[in-house]
């Protein structure tokens, strides 16, 4: 049965831009380095642009030359659900938001230590709150 607590489709078609109903809601992807994010090197959070859940520090953003926001690991790693994307014709590793399983993007084995990962996502997926100074003296070491 379908949680109640979830906006339906069509209110979050009203809600989201073209592009970000696309990429969350039907797995769509933004062309590369097309995103608002990519070239993106302001200090804070990146979010789901669903349902505001927290993602990505920017302190884990790094340019993989990809053309898509790339992190070497989640802000918390229960926020982000990991599913098999056996689309066009590709084995790969779907990034989804643990909360509302929108999509976001895919994660590959070959980023940067210390994880080795790189997760490719979608700017259309997200939101970005700057942090703010105090919180930035806060979290200069928070990161590992």
């Amino acid at each position: 049965m379908e949680d109640k607590t979830k906006e339906s489709k069509d209110e979050l078609r009203r809600r989201l831009s073209p592009e970000q109903f696309k990429v969350t809601q039907q797995k769509g992807t933004e062309r590369a380095f097309t995103g608002t994010y990519n070239d993106h090197h302001e200090d804070g959070m990146y979010s789901c642009v669903v349902c505001g859940q927290p993602l990505f520090d920017s302190k884990t953003k790094y340019d993989s030359g990809s053309g898509w926001p790339s992190f070497y690991k989640a802000a918390d790693d229960s926020n982000v659900g990991m599913e098999e994307d056996r689309s066009l014709g590709m084995r790969r590793t779907e990034v989804v938001c643990s909360s509302c399983e929108a999509h976001l993007g895919h994660v590959f084995p070959d980023g940067p230590q210390p994880t080795g990962m790189r997760f490719c996502i979608n700017s259309a997926s997200l939101d970005f709150e700057p942090r703010s100074p105090e919180d930035q003296a806060d979290s200069k070491d928070e990161v590992e």
